[in-house]
């Protein structure tokens, strides 16, 4: 059975950096566009990054450009995400999500991690 399990979250102060990281079992994800989504309390979940399966493609939320960085090894088949300079508004549950389409849209994605908890003071 596919699944995802995210890992490295905690708590940070604002200026801090954190590196979650995903880790696909059960099926082989190395085909798969990989993409994180966050959801923070009484909010929306949104997009945050995606790469392509080749991690030759990425995207990034334009509130998270420049700070945050996600990265892929297929030989391992995990998934990582880099976030540097965090802000108070980056506290979410961060959920790592796959698909055989490369998107930024949540209901893209067919597999879902159960999510890690980030939460930056100030």
């Amino acid at each position: 059975q596919a699944q995802l399990v995210e890992s490295g979250g905690g708590l940070v102060q604002a200026g801090g950096s954190l590196r979650l990281s995903c880790a696909a079992s059960g099926r082989t994800y190395r085909r798969y566009a990989m993409a994180w989504f966050r959801r923070a309390p009484g909010k929306e979940r949104e997009f945050v990054a995606a790469i392509s399966w080749s991690g030759g493609t990425t995207s990034y939320a334009d509130s998270v450009k420049g700070r945050f960085t996600i990265s892929r090894d297929n030989a391992k088949n995990t998934v990582s995400l880099q976030m540097n300079s965090l802000k108070p508004e980056d506290t979410a549950v961060y959920y790592c999500a796959a698909d055989m389409t490369y998107s930024i849209t949540a209901k893209t994605y067919d597999y879902w991690g159960q999510g890690t908890q980030v939460t930056v003071t100030s």
